[in-house]
């Protein structure tokens, strides 16, 4: 059975189980185990229990759940109420107002988790109900938490990045030197886009709070201090090599713990909630995760992502096509597999491709990371618009739908990286 009857065959499945209401982690199974039963040899049921069992016990995603538990904590204290108070004053002058909060906590956060899932479960849990309570538009609210919660990929520390140098023989301290530039570039797009948006549509936009003086700026920023703290022990102890990210994940949970109740809003039923609300949104990510990875294994066994893979090394493309291809390729490989799954797959087969035909390395891998990211917020298993369901009971359409413009501002990085790869480059040549 050829490549394309496959592929057209799994959509066709992937699209019929989700239509029908069934939950997102048991259709990807579903596809999984069909596929494997009809299109490969090795029996599906003890896969399935095998691999089913290795993610959810996989150390490594142990700090996502303790990130999640971490944003709900904001999130019922008065944690993000003081966070939001102390940006409002430096973003309200910018077209958009505090949407722009949005962006600069993924940043921020994104050097903490170095997770999208993550960033996007803990910033939406903030940014979501107070945005929301202010008058601002769901769609701008959902769809820049959903463009800049991929950022957690890119800016260091970053899973895929660690992946991606083990895979390509690269300093994996370069390749996160080279994510710097190119997540402080991809958060000013998008802060970018909301500006041109609020200023096309001024009547969308609440109105913002009374103009202040730069003392007063000064003196509502003391309301930051209990998060900057929170965040910057969180990267300390990473960057200084105290702890793992799952530890400091674990120290970003007693911190809130211990701040909310510093302030006085941290009682019995604040803290019950935060944890059975967490337990709730990673018990949805954890199935999510649990059955993306058996369908990882059945393309495996079925080799699509290797077929596929060949088919474009032997193409004989120039640098420039070569790239659009692999983009295009990554893309929709990114409809079925996450992207840490994607890297392993085929890495074996394309990096002799990029290194005949000239390609940089270190280069090679941002650009990897940031067509991977577009695979976050592409449908059918891009993973952030699952997060964001999980949070606002929106379509998964809808979702993915007001997120779209992201993933256009994303193509525009990659092509500015493209014919600036100093970009890239400058900073791990200072190393």
């Amino acid at each position: 059975m050829s490549d394309v009857v496959i592929t057209t065959f799994l959509i066709i499945s992937l699209f019929a189980f989700l239509g029908s209401g069934v939950w997102i982690g048991l259709t990807l199974a579903g596809v999984a185990w069909i596929g494997m039963e009809l299109l490969s040899s090795r029996p599906a049921g003890d896969a399935m229990a095998i691999t089913i069992w290795g993610a959810a016990s996989s150390w490594t995603l142990t700090a996502l759940p303790l990130f999640v538990w971490m944003g709900e904590i904001l999130f019922r204290t008065k944690l993000s109420e003081s966070m939001f108070r102390g940006l409002a004053p430096w973003v309200n002058a910018l077209p958009g107002r505090l949407l722009h909060t949005n962006i600069l906590g993924s940043t921020i956060f994104a050097a903490v988790s170095g997770s999208s899932a993550a960033t996007c479960a803990t910033i939406g849990k903030m940014s979501i109900p107070e945005l929301t309570k202010r008058g601002y538009p769901p769609e701008k609210i959902v769809g820049s938490l959903g463009g800049a919660s991929t950022l957690g990929l890119l800016i260091p520390p970053s899973i895929i990045m660690i992946v991606y140098g083990v895979a390509a023989e690269v300093s994996i301290a370069k390749l996160f030197v080279a994510g710097v530039l190119p997540g402080l570039l991809l958060a000013s797009l998008f802060s970018g886009h909301l500006m041109i948006w609020a200023l096309l549509n001024p009547d969308k936009v609440p109105r913002g709070d009374i103009r202040m003086s730069l003392k007063e700026k000064l003196s509502e920023s003391r309301h930051l201090i209990p998060v900057v703290l929170l965040i910057g022990g969180v990267i300390g102890t990473i960057y200084t090599g105290i702890a793992t990210a799952t530890e400091a994940a674990a120290v970003g949970v007693v911190g809130s713990l211990v701040l909310s109740a510093a302030q006085g809003s941290l009682s019995w039923a604040t803290f019950r909630d935060s944890l059975l609300g967490a337990t709730r949104l990673y018990c949805m990510i954890a199935l999510i995760l649990a059955g993306a990875a058996f369908l990882t294994l059945a393309m495996g066994y079925i080799g699509l992502p290797r077929h596929l893979a060949e088919f474009v090394a032997g193409l004989n493309l120039s640098p420039g096509a070569l790239l659009l291809a692999l983009a295009l390729f990554y893309i929709v490989l990114g409809c079925f597999l996450d992207g840490i799954s994607m890297i392993v797959l085929t890495m074996g087969v394309i990096l002799p491709t990029i290194t005949a035909a000239g390609i940089d390395l270190i280069w090679f891998g941002i650009f990897l990371v940031i067509v991977v990211e577009m695979a976050q917020i592409t449908p059918p298993v891009g993973f952030n618009l699952f997060v964001l369901q999980g949070m606002t009971q929106r379509e998964i359409t809808w979702i993915a739908k007001v997120c779209m413009p992201y993933f256009f501002i994303m193509v525009l990085a990659v092509l500015l990286l493209w014919w600036f790869p100093q970009i890239v480059s400058w900073l791990p040549a200072q190393m």
